[in-house]
């Protein structure tokens, strides 16, 4: 038996009485449920019909625009490494304990390397295909499909889930209609609209009874009022900290950040975009500064200065600061693994600092150097205007993780409802977390929903 694959009006037209499992979904989530869920039923001797829904024309659409097109898919590290690295907030690292642990990164590595799919490591830690192709990892996933006897249909775009007795019925936006005994619902969250994520399952869900936490972005870039001078747009920071603050409230993160024409993006503003929208809707006008070294205190950087003058007060502070390391030893020079200060930031630099650009180490006098240090430990970057939901990778928000068993995903308002991936209030960090978190919440997902 292969794989049945309907789309478009084929679908409409279907009269499908019934299937044991309707995943609604294809991305990570939900590709991940349904594999998973055909393997639990090899392992138990079950005999069941699993259908999966798809609003798009293909499988994985998300999954295809990854990273760039080359699918950030995972991160290197142990479970709990995984875990302390991705995921900041204590109550979704309890969350995604079981589901990191039962289905690892190392388990869908195998997986997709047993189907065709090279990776490699990078120095930071990220993993991708080796190939440089997200939709490698979508093909390998439909050939699993396919393994697994699961008869997709795409452009079904599902508008309802009610539960009737011990079923489910499941309508489509065009009228088609589907019973079920199990659902399992993967349908993401509301970043990158034009994949189809569109909050289709959080509405489904609230239906139901679930407590929706509204959405909000993540690993988001942000737009400031007034956008950076246009010499600095495309330039990178490397490994600096970057503050946010608001009513008295800070926030602050670690990485690389880039200016843009807009704003900032980069890992730094990436990472810090969720704490910089909930702080936006709390108190108000968020102001952005940058730590440009992070790793001294402001008075381990001046003592470094007045070894500088000491040893060549003739020399141009400007020219100095073009030349020096991110990331100091005391008293001397080192390599620069953090980089220089860039060449088209420093007259901004020395103009907040209120310094002439030829001033030299022996004319710059005690309130000038303070005033100096200030500019360099927190370099002001403007106020937040925005931080954009639909350009976030993911968004935070959705589905209260209270109302969902960790340990199977099955809703604890609806029995024999199992939700997963995007679709949950949960949000990780830059690295492949939210692709692994996805591919492992659907997993358990799929794996207890045949047990049902």
């Amino acid at each position: 038996m292969e794989t049945t694959k309907i789309t478009g009006r084929e679908c409409d037209a279907l009269d499908i009485q019934h299937t044991t499992l309707l995943v609604i979904g294809s991305g990570a989530a939900g590709m991940s449920a349904a594999v998973a869920a055909r393997r639990a039923a090899g392992r138990s001797g079950k005999s069941c019909s699993i259908t999966l829904l798809e609003r798009n024309a293909r499988p994985g659409t998300k999954i295809r625009i990854s990273g760039g097109g080359k699918c950030n898919v995972t991160h290197r590290g142990a479970p709990a490494e995984l875990l302390e690295k991705g995921y900041l907030r204590q109550n979704e690292k309890r969350f995604l304990r079981h589901a990191l642990y039962g289905f690892a990164n190392t388990d869908l590595l195998d997986l997709l390397h047993s189907h065709g799919v090279e990776t490699e490591e990078r120095a930071d830690g990220k993993i991708f295909p080796s190939s440089g192709d997200a939709s490698s990892v979508v093909l390998a996933f439909e050939k699993l499909l396919r393994e697994s006897l699961v008869r997709q249909l795409f452009s079904c775009r599902v508008r309802s889930v009610e539960r009737q007795g011990k079923r489910f019925l499941v309508t489509t936006a065009a009228g088609a209609s589907f019973t079920a005994d199990v659902v399992l619902l993967a349908t993401g969250g509301v970043s990158y609209s034009r994949t189809g994520t569109t909050g289709d399952g959080l509405a489904i869900a609230r239906s139901l009874g679930h407590s929706i936490k509204n959405p909000s972005p993540a690993l988001a870039p942000l737009y400031t009022l007034k956008p950076s001078a246009a010499a600095l747009s495309g330039i990178a920071l490397r490994s600096v900290t970057l503050v946010a603050s608001a009513g008295g409230r800070s926030v602050e993160r670690r990485g690389d950040l880039l200016f843009t024409h807009r704003g900032f993006s980069g890992p730094a503003a990436l990472s810090l975009s969720r704490d910089i929208g909930e702080l936006a809707k709390s108190i108000g006008n968020v102001s952005l500064f940058v730590d440009l070294f992070p790793e001294q205190s402001a008075p381990e950087l001046e003592e470094q200065f007045l070894f500088q003058a000491r040893k060549s007060g003739a020399q141009m502070v400007r020219k100095y600061l073009q030349r020096c390391p991110m990331a100091l030893l005391r008293g001397a020079f080192t390599l620069a693994p953090h980089g220089t200060l860039p060449t088209a930031l420093l007259p901004f630099i020395m103009r907040q600092a209120a310094l002439e650009n030829d001033v030299t180490w022996s004319g710059l006098v005690r309130e000038k150097r303070l005033s100096l240090l200030a500019v360099l430990k927190r370099f002001p970057l403007g106020s937040v205007r925005e931080v954009p939901l639909d350009q976030g990778e993911v968004s935070a928000g959705g589905v209260s993780l209270s109302e969902v068993n960790p340990n199977t995903m099955q809703s604890r308002i609806v029995p024999k409802l199992f939700l997963c991936g995007e679709l949950l209030d949960y949000a990780g960090e830059i690295g492949g977390f939210n692709l692994q978190a996805a591919f492992s919440t659907g997993w358990i997902a799929g794996t207890h929903a045949i047990d049902c």
